[in-house]
């Protein structure tokens, strides 16, 4: 049989089959990036639920101190709160560093203000506030970490190389294409919808799918009624 075989019907064989290998590939590239996305997408969620665990946590430590320093740490924290939901907005690069900054700063105002409470009270009573210092602030870097964990830009070029040949392959096998074009087209539209999703899911901060601070801002409620039950009320001496 293969005598009766005629070189366009060779050639549109194995163009299939180059076909099938190049969207496989492209298929296999796009869930496994997807899923690399997902990963990140989810553990910036978690990391974000763990940082107000951690605040949360230390603003009642912050209760074990002297009440001075503990109305001045309790009040820094609210503060660092409402930075932290800041940070987890859409916001210009200007403005994120000066997230940045102002986050850094009372950060360092945090740790001073227990710092000379640590030096002189050796006791596991103000180890554990200092314990829960750290752990806020190991939060907060790891947050960071995890925002600037995102997809290598080789890996996105690797993508649309091959997104690219397999459109092309697609339509260079393809017969009647100007009949049908409306339906050739739907494929290099799934294909960018893909990326597209790809790409909103991986910008943590910008996009449709955003990461909301959702506990955070839980938490700045709660630690205000805490503070407002706290407050003497006007008929106490």
């Amino acid at each position: 049989m293969s005598r009766y075989r005629t070189k366009d019907t060779e050639t549109s064989e194995d163009l299939g089959i180059i076909q099938t290998a190049t969207l496989t590939l492209l298929a296999l590239i796009i869930g496994f990036t997807f899923s690399m996305a997902i990963d990140r997408h989810d553990q910036r969620e978690i990391f974000e639920e763990g940082e107000a665990n951690a605040i949360g946590t230390e603003f009642l430590r912050a209760d074990l101190l002297p009440s001075k320093v503990s109305a001045a740490t309790k009040d820094l924290l609210l503060q660092y709160v409402d930075q932290r939901i800041l940070f987890y907005s859409k916001q210009s690069p200007e403005k994120i560093q000066e997230i940045r900054n102002k986050t850094e700063q009372l950060q360092a105002d945090l740790w001073n203000e227990i710092l000379p409470v640590v030096r002189k009270q050796d006791t596991p009573t103000i180890a554990l506030v200092a314990s829960g210092m750290n752990d806020v602030i190991n939060s907060q870097g790891y947050v960071q970490a995890a925002w600037w964990n995102r997809i290598p830009l080789t890996a996105w070029a690797l993508m649309a190389a091959i997104a690219v040949c397999a459109n092309l392959l697609v339509g260079f096998g393809a017969r009647n294409f100007e009949k049908n074009m409306g339906l050739f087209m739907i494929f290099p539209f799934v294909v960018s919808v893909s990326l597209f999703l790809i790409a909103d899911i991986d910008s943590p901060r910008s996009g449709v799918i955003r990461i909301e601070a959702r506990n955070l801002v839980a938490l700045k409620n709660n630690l205000i009624q805490q503070m407002e039950k706290a407050k003497p009320s006007s008929g106490d001496k």
